[in-house]
């Protein structure tokens, strides 16, 4: 059960800019807490945990013609991570999109030459 409580980290625009700050979104079990967050995160990524945030997001109601349905409810955690440590796992992804920016950039330019 424990090793469930993180499912996911949360890929977005707005994940990214908090990144730089140290502050990390996951998605985390239903029936976690924020103490099971902090034992959970510090046990995985090797850091000391600040503070704990947690949202809980109620799933959409979604129709295509006379089919209903509902998205899923999630429960996203905002760890925020004592200064000086990173957790590794969006610093990849950060330097993956710096690259796509800079080469939109360079083909910006190059469009407007």
């Amino acid at each position: 059960m424990n090793d469930q409580i993180i499912k996911k980290p949360v890929i977005s625009e707005k994940s990214f800019t908090q990144a730089a700050a140290g502050i990390y979104v996951f998605q985390v079990a239903r029936n976690s807490n924020k103490q099971m967050i902090v034992q959970q995160i510090e046990k995985l990524f090797k850091v000391k945990v600040a503070e704990v945030n947690i949202v809980n997001i109620s799933g959409k109601v979604k129709g295509a013609g006379k089919k209903i349905g509902t998205r899923s409810n999630v429960k996203k955690a905002y760890v925020k991570i004592k200064k000086g440590q990173k957790i590794n796992i969006f610093e990849a992804e950060e330097k993956e999109n710096k690259k796509v920016q800079n080469s939109k950039i360079k083909d910006e330019s190059k469009e407007s030459k």
